[in-house]
């Protein structure tokens, strides 16, 4: 080979690493820029092919992509001084990318340290103007985006980051004031049991005395049907008795004694202490009674 060959080889090697170091590729999920020597030169990199001038030129790339920054559970305390244990997270992106690689250095882990101190103080200042009903149920929606809002602002100024929501995952009570708010709780629960109760029981006498009153009632009634209907019964077997009578007295008087002859002698040993000439025993002497 010649060196006219070696030399062909070399230029070519030459172009491709030229190439190699002028052209590079932003894709969709990154923002970047060029430094050069060490200042920025070209901000906001839109995605695509780009030409830098080589080993002159540096590209500092970051992620474009939504991210979240997880933060520690923090003590705050509500308008009434009462105090809260919040856990929250956040969401955020890179919005102004010269800004962010000026302020943070292009450090994810600076940009997120910044990001929560901010956060932090947001948190503080609307926990501590709203009363503890409202930061836990009432105006915990407006609460966050009224946070989301100001500290996007902020955050966009300073950081060159966009904050894009801002979430609170558990609002706890700290351990020494858990136990006194389940006593007073409790305490408030056992009162409105008690209360039950008693009303219960107060409806409970209402019905059994109206029980006992209704069950008094209807004994006195049946017993007013029951005599009646055993009145009416004695009348009606009076008037038979009597009509009997009125048609055959001597035998209606015979068939008395004997059904009296049956229920005195009806048992073995039955005595009866009785005078010879009692009328009792007139139909045993004498079948016509005389």
């Amino acid at each position: 080979m010649t060196n006219k060959s070696f030399a062909v080889i070399a230029l070519v090697l030459v172009v491709i690493i030229g190439l190699s170091k002028s052209l590079f590729i932003i894709s969709e999920t990154e923002r970047a820029v060029v430094l050069r020597f060490g200042e920025v030169v070209e901000a906001d990199v839109k995605p695509g092919l780009h030409v830098k001038l080589p080993f002159v030129d540096n590209v500092r790339r970051f992620d474009a992509r939504l991210m979240t920054m997880d933060s520690r559970p923090q003590r705050y305390l509500t308008l009434e001084k009462k105090a809260l244990i919040v856990d929250s997270f956040v969401k955020w992106r890179v919005y102004d990318v010269e800004k962010f690689y000026t302020a943070t250095s292009g450090d994810e882990f600076v940009a997120a340290k910044l990001l929560a101190a901010r956060v932090d103080t947001g948190l503080r200042n609307q926990f501590g103007g709203r009363t503890l009903t409202q930061v836990v149920s009432g105006e915990r929606d407006e609460l966050l985006l009224d946070l989301t809002t100001k500290l996007s602002e902020v955050t966009k100024n300073e950081l060159g980051v966009e904050v894009v929501d801002v979430r609170v995952k558990r609002i706890d009570l700290p351990p020494e004031v858990s136990q006194s708010v389940y006593e007073r709780m409790r305490t408030e629960r056992e009162r409105e049991a008690r209360e039950l109760r008693s009303r219960g029981q107060e409806l409970a006498e209402g019905i059994r005395a109206d029980a006992d009153r209704q069950k008094t009632v209807i004994e006195a009634n049946a017993y007013r049907d029951a005599e009646r209907t055993r009145g009416e019964g004695d009348a009606q077997a009076a008037s038979i008795y009597a009509r009997a009578f009125q048609q055959d007295a001597e035998f209606y008087a015979f068939y008395r004694s004997l059904s009296a002859y049956r229920s005195a002698f009806g048992q073995e040993g039955d005595v009866l202490l009785l005078e010879p000439n009692s009328d009792f025993f007139k139909y045993l002497k004498d079948q016509r009674g005389q």
